[in-house]
């Protein structure tokens, strides 16, 4: 569909850049290209101030997110202290079909700040906007610009509405001129000796006339900052986190109010031939004001077929969204039918892009076995490498009731599968039968003997426990005080005869020089379920007064697991941070409904680092009671333990091990099958080159330990498609029949890629009872 030619690397002798500009950090270009020839050259240079192998990747992508290019702009070889090295560029070149929003992503390998390298590009499209974006930081987000161009330079921006500030340090001592976008003076700023300066624009200064331009008789400066350009508050909107800007007013377009117009960018569809059916897509208005988007089907080739839209416009409200359908009837004859959906607001800035339907020739990709490791690409993910669509709610994982049907907490409600059609529930009855919207506080879903299910919510502002019938009648019970409430939820051998436990962790104390240690109060619940079928919820019961916290976002491990009239709690706790300790101390205690007594807690291991909330213990049991533990860490190798009698946390624990020498572990996802084989899914940091010769990166990985056995090697099941860091947000289940079910969802640390996208990329995949085969999960339960 696309011409390309890359031309050679060049590495001049000299330093010399030709590019509009010359800047730090990460981030990417947006383009909107018109029809015919389109090329970008990308420089870069190394700083060397820092031992770093900074190796620039630049991705070159279409409005469909089609990956045109992908190359390396390695790092020379220089030493830290060397100086700058030489200028290198690469040249892409494109010829553009037709008017779209074309991108180029730049990351660094070692450096996701992007602080010892700089980059900058030029180009024959005469619009377009820089993003200034790196890594994450667990911080605020800001992105100053780091401005090293050395030369007389320009920063074109979209003001604020409201008073804003700009600041920097680190600038080229002199004035800055300040200017609207009809180029009226709006003043002067002086920067100091020092090289700083800080200057407060008021509310009343009219906006009408953007961009605004702040211009430099040198573009130096190592941190500029502008509110709402580089750093965001509520005020900003939608328009928050997106760090645009562009070195020349005339490059200037409207991408702001129209980030995310049309989405998903490109779809698979595999289908029969000669079928038809029908795929959505979502029309999003993106700016403050009421717009009108029009709407038209164009085709690749002379080519066409039957593709209709049951609307040629939309008419959206700021921030609405609709959903528009596309239905088409395919042809006999060929195996591959693509058809684009352009998107065009109604005003004169000019602005039109378009996505892409891919309809496929079903060869039964999505149900194959996968070939393992699922390596992720830029913008390639199990969509278009394998047609995988979901027919059930994507962004929660699934659990099963005791008759092994599927439950998905997911998009605020509470999904269950009946008669083939997934129910959503979105509202529960309160004590006095007013029923009431809620708002899920956890994605685990929880059974009792009885097959009623529980999930944990709010409801008027508070907690509540949210009670189902399996007729389907939904009510709450407030839960009091506040915090972090974790229930328990099937892990392969633990129904609970009544209402599942829970317990609520509430925060009574952080630290502002250890950025993971927290300290919490930890409390158990024991609810009942009376003769009428109502809930009561029952006293809290104190375990812990130093508990670390928990880490649910990933692995999301189990705290709780039960038999009998026995309730057993793992948990970790903070410590003196003048104590030397190998980690965080790990405990499992024992309440025993029977008799009404808490054991004493029972030490089972340490994981490290101390004090880090990361490293939350998971506990599940196997069919005989005894008692699975697994330690959380972060980035060092989990450890491993287990009870020495059965359904008892005080009769003695295995010494906790390392479950294999040197792995970097971080997230516990931990089940038991019904052979009691522990199934274990994690997130695993790799320094090998299989993937990425020139960095470390992430993989979620999978491990198990049959009964009578040791852990396996680490099995990596999804790589991810950029070096350094990465999030998986995986959640690991098991049916009733001891089937595996992993929902994950790739992050990256890189802004520019991470947001670039509105919908979810999560995906479901499962592997059977006994079988070493993964498969992605079709609607087909």
């Amino acid at each position: 569909m696309y011409a390309l030619l890359i031309a050679s690397i060049a590495r001049p002798d000299d330093s010399d850049w030709s590019a509009d500009f010359r800047i730090g950090g990460n981030g990417g270009v947006y383009f909107l290209a018109q029809p015919g020839e389109f090329w970008v050259e990308v420089e870069k240079q190394d700083r060397n101030f820092l031992s770093r192998k900074t190796h620039v990747r630049a991705i070159l992508f279409g409005p469909d997110r089609s990956v045109l290019a992908d190359e390396i702009l390695p790092h020379m070889g220089m030493k830290k202290g060397d100086g700058a090295g030489p200028v290198q560029r690469l040249r892409f070149s494109v010829t553009v079909p037709r008017t779209g929003v074309y991108g180029l992503s730049i990351t660094a390998s070692e450096d996701r700040l992007g602080e010892d390298m700089s980059w900058g590009i030029k180009t024959n499209c005469s619009r377009y906007l820089v993003e200034t974006s790196r890594g994450h930081k667990d911080e605020r987000h800001q992105e100053p610009l780091s401005l090293r161009n050395g030369k007389p330079g320009d920063v074109c921006f979209l003001p604020r509405t409201g008073e804003f500030t700009i600041d920097g340090a680190g600038c080229a001592p002199g004035t800055l001129r300040l200017v609207d976008g009809a180029g009226t003076q709006l003043g002067f700023i002086t920067v100091g000796k020092d090289g700083k300066f800080l200057h407060t624009i008021p509310a009343e200064i009219g906006r009408e006339n953007v961009p605004w331009k702040l211009e430099l008789s040198k573009a130096q400066c190592s941190k500029l900052n502008i509110d709402g350009v580089t750093r965001w508050d509520k005020s900003d909107g939608n328009y928050s986190d997106l760090s645009l800007w562009a070195p020349k007013t005339a490059s200037w377009f409207s991408y702001h109010q129209n980030r995310w117009l049309i989405t998903p960018y490109k779809q698979r569809i595999d289908v029969a031939p000669g079928s038809a059916g029908e795929v959505t897509v979502e029309i999003h208005n993106n700016a403050p004001i009421a717009r009108t988007i029009d709407l038209n089907v164009e085709f690749p080739s002379p080519e066409t077929w039957e593709a209709t839209l049951s609307t040629n416009s939309v008419q959206l409200e700021a921030n609405q969204v609709a959903t528009v359908t596309l239905r088409y009837d395919v042809p006999e004859s060929g195996d591959i039918w693509p058809c684009h959906v352009r998107a065009t607001p109604r005003d004169e800035t000019g602005f039109s892009t378009y996505v892409t339907v891919d309809l496929r020739s079903d060869q039964g990709q999505s149900s194959d076995p996968l070939t393992l490791p699922v390596v992720l690409r830029p913008f390639v993910h199990e969509n278009a490498q394998f047609g995988y669509r979901a027919g059930y709610p994507l962004s929660g994982e699934v659990y099963f009731d005791t008759d092994n049907k599927p439950i998905i907490s997911a998009e605020n409600a509470v999904n269950i599968l009946r008669d083939g059609e997934w129910e959503r529930v979105r509202s529960a009855g309160q004590n006095k039968g007013v029923s009431a919207p809620f708002s899920l506080l956890t994605s685990k879903v929880a059974f009792d003997s009885d097959n009623d299910r529980y999930a944990v919510a709010t409801q008027n502002g508070r907690p509540v426990l949210l009670h189902g019938t399996a007729a389907g009648d939904w009510t709450s019970y407030p839960i009091p005080g506040k915090g972090v409430i974790d229930i328990e939820q099937f892990s392969g051998h633990n129904t609970p005869q009544g209402p599942p436990p829970f317990v609520r962790i509430t925060r009574t104390a952080s630290d502002s020089k250890l950025r993971w240690r927290r300290v919490n109060d930890l409390a158990l619940f024991l609810p009942e379920k009376n003769q009428d079928g109502s809930i009561r919820i029952g006293e809290p019961i104190m375990l812990s007064r130093k508990c670390i916290g928990m880490s649910s976002h990933s692995g999301i491990p189990s705290t709780i697991v039960s038999r009998g009239s026995k309730v057993h709690v793992a948990w970790g706790e903070a410590t003196d941070p003048e104590e030397n300790i190998p980690g965080v101390p790990s405990y499992v205690a024992t309440f025993d409904r029977e008799t009404g007594i808490l054991s004493a807690p029972t030490l089972v291991g340490y994981g490290p680092p101390a004090n880090d909330v990361h490293n939350t213990p998971c506990i599940t049991m196997d069919s005989k009671g005894y008692l699975h533990v697994l330690v959380g860490t972060h980035a060092r190798t989990f450890q491993y333990t287990h009870s020495l009698k059965s359904n008892d946390s005080s009769g003695g624990w295995t010494t906790a091990e390392d479950i294999s020498p040197g792995l970097r572990q971080t997230y516990v996802g931990l089940v038991c099958d019904l052979n009691d084989t522990l199934h274990l899914v994690f997130r695993h940091r790799r320094t090998d080159t299989d993937y990425f010769p020139a960095s470390w990166y992430m993989t979620l990985a999978y491990m198990k330990k049959p009964v009578d056995g040791g852990w396996s090697e680490p099995q990596p099941l999804v790589i991810a498609p950029f070096s350094e860091y990465s999030i998986f947000y995986h959640r690991l289940t098991i049916d009733r029949k001891g089937a595996l079910f992993l929902s994950y969802d790739h992050w990256s640390t890189y802004w520019f890629y991470r947001t670039d996208r509105r919908e979810t990329r999560r995906a479901l995949i499962t592997r059977s009872a006994g079988k070493d085969v993964w498969k992605l999960v079709t609607d087909k339960w």
